[in-house]
């Protein structure tokens, strides 16, 4: 089966930001999907000039652009542009000129305009938060919305109704909600609406080199379906982090073949970083601060946001699950792991009488499970990384040429 998708050149805003403390780093290890902490330092100073690197990835894209060649444009601002950018107003450039090369997709691929435009729109939204009195960027956006407007195209994959004068999947939902108040009465239909999360399946936009065939970049879409029952506070996390697109363009970073495949670090990318989107009364962990004052939303670093263990829910991890990777005991944050065909790591699970808090003991939440796309769950676990070369000395578990997370979204 062929998997064809439209590649999303986003940018989340935390990459532009250097976590200022730091955690002890977890030992990467097998045995355990680990969460890698490093902290730096903010070093304040004059601005730095543009890199002649990045001025001339800007000047290559804009010609692509020009010459009807976004995705040519769109390559060389992931590859050169993103990297090369050192300030938030670099970054900013970077992101709205990934903006214009979407529009350019999106007037040259009719059939996909409203996919292009609208991420060309999401974009702009992550640039004005980068920058927000950036009055270029509002205008922009501003225009961009009024062509959405013109093509009845909606601004985003938000909750809405009908899009395109058609009934969207949510749209038929509300429908049937609707009619469901309408025939049985508020009491029973409110019963309903109390479960939003029930059956939320998330989809991952993935692409990596196959690991047959070196010269060819797959594409494809990893489903996941969600436990919100068993893991509450895990779902709520995941999705808020998936509707903020905090998600779109990481890595995963970490592969290890029969074992699993480790994404999600919003923060640095590499292992290093990523914490929960919301406060859950953990701080790094604890709840309680070195003179026993609980920690509040306030007194802990956002970057030091964790969600509390919930392995005790009887998931295990079997073929496909979806778990959070963490730094010991109640440190989840934005990054999880998926486990392929070929791994059964039960040592991850709980039991009773296991101390998860234990030296050389760990305990992972399931939350949820891939019900279609494990081909590339299980193609991208056997990507080249340092380990699996010949040549190999054995230093890391990074893949050999980068597997992306293009962008995530409720389906």
């Amino acid at each position: 089966m062929q998997f064809t998708l439209i590649m999303v050149y986003y940018f989340p805003q935390k990459w532009a930001i250097s976590p200022q403390n730091q955690k002890k780093r977890a030992p990467e290890c097998e045995e355990s999907p680990s969460v890698a902490v490093f902290k730096g330092g903010v070093v304040g100073g004059p601005m730095p000039p543009m890199p002649s690197e990045l001025k001339e990835a800007l000047e290559q894209a804009q010609e692509l652009i020009e010459s009807g060649k976004p995705d040519d444009a769109l390559d060389i601002l992931r590859t050169t542009g993103w990297t090369a950018a050192k300030t938030n107003s670099q970054k900013v450039r970077v992101t709205s000129l990934a903006s214009e090369a979407m529009i350019t997709k999106g007037d040259l691929d009719m059939g996909n305009r409203r996919k292009h435009w609208q991420r060309a729109y999401k974009n702009y939204q992550q640039a004005l938060k980068l920058e927000s009195s950036n009055k270029d960027i509002r205008r922009s956006m501003n225009k961009l919305a009024s062509m959405m407007d013109e093509q009845s195209i909606s601004l985003g994959k938000g909750f809405q109704i009908f899009d395109d004068g058609n009934p969207t999947p949510a749209g038929l939902v509300a429908i049937s909600v609707a009619i469901i108040i309408f025939l049985v009465g508020f009491k029973y239909a409110g019963a309903a609406l109390e479960q939003p999360l029930e059956g939320t399946t998330v989809t991952l936009e993935v692409s990596y080199i196959h690991p047959d065939d070196p010269n060819s970049r797959i594409e494809g879409e990893i489903v996941i379906e969600l436990y919100p029952d068993e893991a509450p506070k895990h779902v709520e996390n995941f999705l808020y982090l998936v509707d903020n697109s905090l998600y779109d363009y990481t890595t995963f970073h970490r592969v290890i073949d029969g074992f699993m495949v480790q994404g999600g670090d919003i923060e640095m990318m590499d292992g290093g970083g990523g914490y929960a989107g919301k406060w859950y009364g953990y701080c790094n962990g604890q709840t309680l601060d070195s003179t026993g004052t609980p920690h509040t939303s306030e007194s802990c670093r956002v970057e030091d946001w964790s969600v509390p263990g919930e392995h005790t829910n009887g998931l295990k991890h079997v073929p496909g699950a979806l778990a959070a990777a963490h730094a010991g005991l109640n440190t989840d944050g934005s990054q999880f792991y998926i486990v392929p065909s070929d791994s059964t790591p039960s040592h991850l699970d709980w039991n009773e009488g296991k101390d998860c808090a234990a030296q050389g003991q760990s305990c992972h939440t399931v939350y949820g499970m891939v019900v279609s796309g494990m081909e590339h769950v299980d193609a991208m676990s056997e990507v080249d990384t340092p380990n699996s070369t010949p040549e190999s000395d054995g230093s890391g578990d990074k893949p050999v040429h980068d597997v992306r997370l293009l962008t995530a979204y409720r389906s």
